[in-house]
C-alpha cells in the first residue's frame, strides 16, 4: 500500500465532500460566509472526516448517507478552533500557517463564524435522511407494504437506516458539548495557571481532543449498522488516538518550527498550560503514545474487515510533525 498517495487521495476527496456542503447562496450575510468559508478552507489534515469515512468503510459501508456527517464534523472541528483561537481563550494570531479568522475579520465575525459553522453542522448532518429516501414509503398503507416483498424489503431497510442516522446525530451532538469538548475546554480555561493532577489532565484530553475523533469513528460505524458492542471497541481505539494525538500535539509544541505548525510554537507555556509534556517529560510521553496506538492498532487486527489504512494512519498520526 502507498498509503502517502492513499491519504492524499482521500483528503481530495473530503475537500469535495466538505464543498459540496458548505452554503453557496447569500444577501446582507455574505460577510459571515465569506469567515465560514475562509476558516474551512484553510485546509488540514481532515483527520476527523477521514477516520469516520475509514471506519464506515471497514464495516462494509458503500452510500453516501455518511458524507453529510463527514462535512458536519469537520465543520465543529473548525468553529472550535476558530473560538480557540480568540484574545479572551488562546490569543493566536496563526493557524494553519495563516492569519486567524478573528484577525482577518475582527472579533466579532469570528465568533459569529464559529456559531455559524456549529449551526450548520447540524443542518448539515441532518441531510443523511434525503440520502436513504429511496421513496415515499409512509404514503404506502401497511397492507401494500406487507404483502409486496420487494416493498416490504425496502421498508424495513430504511427503518434501519433511520435509526442509524438518528444514532449517529446523537453521538455527534453530544461529544462537542458541555459532557464531551465543550466540557474539556471549560476545565482546561479554568485551570490554566494552575498545577494540574493526572486526573484532570486526563479529563481535558479525553474531552477537549479525545470527544471529536470517538464521535467521528463512532459514527462512521453507526452508520454501517455494527453493534454496540463493536461501537464500544471503536470508542475505545477513538479514544487511544485522541490521547495520543494530544500528546503528539504537546511534543510537537516543544519541538517543531513555525514553518511545520503553522503556529506559533510554545504557546501552551506561553499561555501557563501544564501540559503531559509538563509532568512527564518527552521521552515517557513517546512511551505513552507508543503504548495507546499499539493497544489501538490491536483492537483493530482483532476485527473482521480490512483495517490495514486505518491502522497506518494511526501511525502516521503519532509520527506526525504538523
Amino acid at each position: 500500500m502507498d498509503f502517502e498517495k492513499q491519504m492524499n487521495d482521500k483528503v481530495v476527496e473530503i475537500e469535495n465532500v466538505i464543498q459540496a456542503y458548505m452554503p453557496k447562496e447569500y444577501t446582507f450575510q455574505k460577510t459571515i460566509i465569506d469567515a465560514m468559508d475562509y476558516t474551512m478552507s484553510a485546509g488540514g489534515k481532515r483527520i476527523r472526516p477521514m477516520l469516520m469515512k475509514a471506519c464506515y468503510d471497514l464495516f462494509g459501508g458503500t452510500a453516501n448517507v455518511v458524507e453529510p456527517f463527514m462535512a458536519a464534523i469537520e465543520m465543529i472541528h473548525t468553529y472550535s478552533l476558530i473560538h480557540d483561537d480568540l484574545p479572551a481563550l488562546d490569543n493566536d494570531d496563526y493557524r494553519r500557517g495563516r492569519k486567524t479568522a478573528h484577525i482577518v475579520y475582527g472579533e466579532d465575525m469570528a465568533i459569529l463564524a464559529g456559531d455559524a459553522l456549529l449551526n450548520y453542522a447540524f443542518e448539515t448532518a441532518t441531510k443523511a435522511f434525503d440520502l436513504i429516501m429511496s421513496q415515499n414509503l409512509l404514503d404506502i398503507d401497511t397492507e401494500t407494504i406487507a404483502n409486496d416483498t420487494s416493498t416490504l424489503y425496502v421498508y424495513v431497510n430504511e427503518l434501519k437506516q433511520r435509526k442509524s442516522v438518528e444514532r449517529a446525530l446523537q453521538v455527534l451532538s453530544s461529544k462537542p458539548g458541555i459532557y464531551g469538548m465543550i466540557g474539556g475546554q471549560v476545565v482546561d480555561v479554568e485551570l490554566t495557571g494552575s498545577t494540574l493532577t493526572e486526573e484532570q489532565l486526563v479529563y481535558i484530553y479525553e474531552n477537549k481532543t479525545g470527544a471529536l475523533i470517538e464521535s467521528s469513528m463512532m459514527i462512521g460505524a453507526i452508520l454501517a449498522g455494527v453493534d454496540e458492542s463493536t461501537i464500544e471497541k471503536i470508542q475505545k481505539v477513538a479514544y487511544n488516538i485522541g490521547m495520543a494525538f494530544q500528546i503528539q500535539d504537546d511534543i510537537l509544541d516543544e519541538t517543531s518550527t513555525f514553518e511545520e505548525l503553522g503556529k506559533a510554537l510554545h504557546s501552551d507555556e506561553k499561555n501557563g498550560k501544564v501540559t503531559y509534556v509538563t509532568i512527564h517529560g518527552i521521552k515517557e510521553s513517546r512511551n505513552e503514545i507508543e503504548k495507546l496506538s499499539r493497544e489501538a492498532i490491536e483492537i483493530l487486527e482483532s476485527m473482521d474487515g480490512d483495517s490495514e489504512f486505518l491502522q497506518h494512519l494511526i501511525e502516521y498520526l503519532i509520527d506526525r510533525k504538523n
